[in-house]
């Protein structure tokens, strides 16, 4: 009964304001009209049937939908502290900012966090410092299988698709790589001519859907991917069984991004949203995998070749460990994406709940590789929120060789964590297809942006290793790194996780990795 009146006082307010402004002054209806519209939204709201807080309060009730959709901007701005925000804090956030626009990303006053809470992890800084050396050590990325390996640097661009990002996200990126010497993975959308223009160094990544180098009924062309790997910025090419957001399940670019020129990049058609499938049709086995990677060094020429997933089952990886033995044959690296990860939108189940998060997905791949004796022919990329110097010193204490970054690098393209990265929306032109949104990137001065954050960010993680006492990565040790366990323990990695030695599982298995090690099959995916 309520609502009705308060429609009828506001349609007989614009009524008595329509009579009054037939005999004075038109400004009445400055009045009217506003107060007409109101009247007839809320006829409006009683009669539609689709929200039940319209209809209980017409007019009034469309402040909640305003408040929700302002709802992050509010969380972001108004009420989160420094340290508390998520996907990335303000100081994650803020530090990255400053260290790509080359100013000062020092903070006064100390720590804001809480150093006696259960969690907190910390670095371990030697009475006996080093000198920070001057040039950033490389990553010789692959194995004896090898013929044209490839120097990774210690950060690099993480798996992003052209289609994900705008054509000027991807030149910036690009072109900052190839101004700081460090690589862009190109993610699974396909090879194009914003990853080729700027010079960078590539990764090449193949996903299901084998964008790029797939036949019209959506197989692997070998043809075609022989002929785009061969390309000279093509540096490593990567097989992605599954990322850090949505391990299981396929991508899914929507119709409205799909314009003409990634339909002819991906080889799909225009205007159709692109779902890539779960599963590969190259192989169906962990024997299948391992001689479908070294298929594609093959026909890359001779170039590095791994794959990317998000770690699962430890029996299935230890069985693509013993493909290798038994075939040979290794993969010259392996990227571990992060549960906690990623750029691509993703249900929320899987965002929140199905993958394992990057700290374990380290480990398992580490040690799996260390007790099979093969650590010595595979590298590990860590990817999943590496986003400044302490992320990539962890991420190298717990068994990386060098770090990918994704939404990092957005932020150095300007990106504010709107997360609107799927609605073709993106208020600052880094994850749309709109022309009209896309401009705001000014590709010359994103490009020296990405190249100093990166810099900064390697930098700022030589430091910290000086500070350490080593001036290699390979001199981490687990007990460099220590966790809070309650306000009164805290722990080493060396002692809160378990190291295999060099071809244990091949000797004598641990009895937490028996089980696993015994029961792993290199023929099936054992569930």
């Amino acid at each position: 009964m309520i609502r009705v009146v308060i429609v009828i006082l506001i349609l007989c307010a614009a009524v008595t304001a329509a009579v009054a402004g037939t005999e004075a002054s038109p400004l009445w209806w400055l009045a009217a009209v506003p107060f007409a519209l109101l009247g007839l939204l809320g006829a409006r709201d009683l009669l539609q049937r689709r929200h039940a807080v319209l209809r209980n309060y017409p007019v009034l009730g469309h402040a909640r939908f305003l408040l929700e959709r302002i709802r992050p901007e509010l969380q972001q701005y108004f009420i989160e502290r420094n340290y508390d925000g998520r996907p990335f804090d303000r100081d994650v956030r803020n530090i990255v900012y400053e260290r790509a626009k080359g100013t000062d990303a020092e903070e006064p006053y100390g720590t804001e966090r809480d150093v006696y809470e259960a969690g907190y992890e910390f670095l371990v800084p030697s009475m006996a410092p080093r000198a920070v050396p001057e040039t950033a050590p490389r990553v010789r990325i692959g194995g004896p299988d090898c013929d044209r390996p490839y120097d990774m640097a210690l950060l690099n661009v993480s798996a992003m698709s052209f289609g994900s990002l705008s054509a000027n996200a991807v030149l910036a990126l690009n072109g900052g790589a190839a101004a700081g010497g460090f690589a862009q993975d190109t993610g699974e959308g396909g090879l194009s001519d914003h990853h080729l223009r700027p010079g960078g160094d590539l990764v090449w990544e193949v996903g299901t859907g084998y964008f790029g180098c797939r036949t019209e009924a959506g197989d692997f062309d070998p043809s075609r991917f022989a002929d785009k790997a061969a390309h000279d910025h093509v540096k490593c090419v990567s097989l992605k069984l599954s990322q850090g957001a949505k391990p299981g399940i396929g991508g899914v670019l929507p119709g409205a991004k799909v314009n003409a020129e990634i339909a002819r990049v991906r080889g799909v058609p225009e205007g159709r949203t692109v779902v890539s499938p779960p599963y590969h049709r190259v192989f169906s086995t962990p024997r299948e995998l391992v001689r479908f990677i070294a298929r594609m060094r093959d026909l890359s020429g001779g170039k590095p070749a791994g794959f990317k997933l998000c770690v699962g089952s430890r029996r299935q990886f230890l069985a693509v460990c013993k493909a290798m033995l038994e075939e040979d044959t290794t993969p010259d690296f392996i990227v571990v994406d992060g549960a906690e990860g990623g750029t691509g939108a993703a249900p929320l189940e899987f965002a929140d709940h199905v993958g394992t998060p990057l700290t374990e997905g380290l480990l398992t791949v580490h040690n799996a590789l260390v007790g099979a004796g093969l650590r010595d022919r595979v590298r590990i990329g860590a990817s999943g929120k590496i986003a400044t110097g302490t992320d990539l010193v962890k991420r190298l204490v717990q068994g990386a060789d060098y770090g990918n970054a994704a939404r990092a690098m957005m932020f150095a393209v300007g990106c504010i964590q709107a997360q609107r990265c799927h609605t073709n929306t993106c208020p600052t032109g880094v994850t749309t297809q709109d022309p009209r949104r896309a401009r705001a990137i000014d590709v010359p001065d994103k490009t020296l942006r990405v190249q100093r954050f990166q810099e900064a960010t390697v930098a700022g993680a030589l430091q910290i290793m000086a500070s350490m006492g080593v001036t290699d990565p390979a001199q981490l040790r687990p007990h460099m790194l220590r966790r809070r366990i309650d306000p009164v323990t805290e722990r080493s990695y060396e002692e809160l996780y378990e190291w295999l030695r060099p071809g244990q599982l091949l000797a004598e298995p641990p009895a937490s990795w028996a089980a696993d090690w015994k029961s792993a099959d290199p023929d099936r995916f054992t569930v």
